[in-house]
């Protein structure tokens, strides 16, 4: 099979077709013929050696695909060669071929194009751990997303929208922030120009945001603590400012908040399973009727992995890159 090698050096311009053996499929897995595959910042993370994969994990880049299953294991029962699936997988994406637990699989939603459904996985369970696991987005709450062009803020807004939450976006130019209300925003902020906190209490009437969606980090930390309600959770899913930061942590005292986080690729097996039961239950109706569709701002060829890379970095994107391998 042809497969992204990433060589030595961290540059976009290190990743490179090569050619490879199929994975093995173990009892629990399934082999899938990969069409497309997502392309997401821990990507361009392990890329640079910031973000090492767990030994388990296969050493190839790709985190979520879609395709249709080519063999099954021995113990799997719930998928069959045919079948048309999206998945999370524990590395390997990148390739024509790619095992993937059969637990980490999802049914295409009626009318998706594999395009489409490759945008799913990464985004929408990470959104479903973050913020409807633990309930703490739901109707006539008001959530502050950060970053609400990408990805992942377009999938927070929608699904966020979809069950009744007021939300608040941030992002860098008006272009990017007109996509953010065709998909649900009700109050946008361009970041380049406005003080959030300063929108924030005027949109909310000084009481603050019930959560906030953040993967900036760094200043934005101390001045999300001050943009939260009583009560307030702040859920941190990256740091791209940094994580180590001098602050005041009073107001976690003073108003009763929460700070959380959490990384999907760290979890067990099981743990993943599990929020995909979870989002499949909850959202899978919602996609089979049409609502809360991802995003895709462009797809490439495989052999163009470097150049979706450096897209990514760039920050110029709205929504999901992909690639296409078949």
């Amino acid at each position: 099979m042809k497969f992204i090698s990433h060589g030595p050096g961290t540059g976009a311009d290190t990743l490179v077709l090569k050619e490879a053996h199929p994975p093995a499929v173990a009892a629990h897995e399934v082999l899938v013929r990969v069409a497309f595959a997502g392309v997401n910042r821990p990507d361009v993370l392990q890329r640079l050696g910031l973000y090492n994969p767990p030994p388990s994990a296969c050493p190839y880049l790709g985190l979520e695909i879609s395709g249709t299953v080519e063999q099954v294991g021995e113990s799997v029962t719930q998928w069959k060669v045919g079948d048309r699936v999206c998945a999370l997988t524990h590395g390997g994406g990148y390739a024509e071929f790619c095992a993937a637990d059969a637990r980490h699989c999802l049914p295409v939603p009626t009318g998706m194009t594999l395009e489409q459904a490759a945008a799913l996985p990464e985004n929408y369970i990470t959104v479903w751990a973050n913020l409807f696991a633990g309930k703490l987005v739901s109707r006539g709450k008001t959530i502050l997303i950060h970053g609400g062009s990408s990805g992942i803020g377009i999938t927070a807004i929608q699904m966020s929208r979809e069950l009744g939450a007021e939300v608040i976006v941030t992002a860098g130019n008006a272009q990017k922030l007109a996509i953010c209300r065709q998909h649900g925003a009700t109050h946008l902020i361009n970041y380049r120009e406005q003080d959030f906190n300063d929108v924030v209490s005027e949109v909310t009437q000084g009481k603050g945001v019930d959560v906030v969606l953040d993967m900036v980090g760094g200043r934005y930390i101390e001045m999300n603590l001050r943009a939260l309600a009583l009560d307030g959770s702040l859920v941190q899913i990256a740091f791209l400012e940094g994580s180590r930061v001098d602050i005041d942590l009073l107001p976690v005292m003073l108003k009763r908040l929460k700070m959380t986080g959490s990384t999907l690729r760290a979890r067990t097996p099981e743990s993943k399973a599990a929020l995909i039961v979870g989002l499949h239950d909850a959202f899978w109706p919602v996609l089979d009727q049409g609502r809360c569709l991802p995003l895709i701002h462009c797809v490439m060829p495989l052999a163009d992995a470097g150049k979706a890379h450096a897209l990514m970095e760039s920050s110029t994107h709205a929504g999901k890159i992909l690639l296409k391998v078949a």
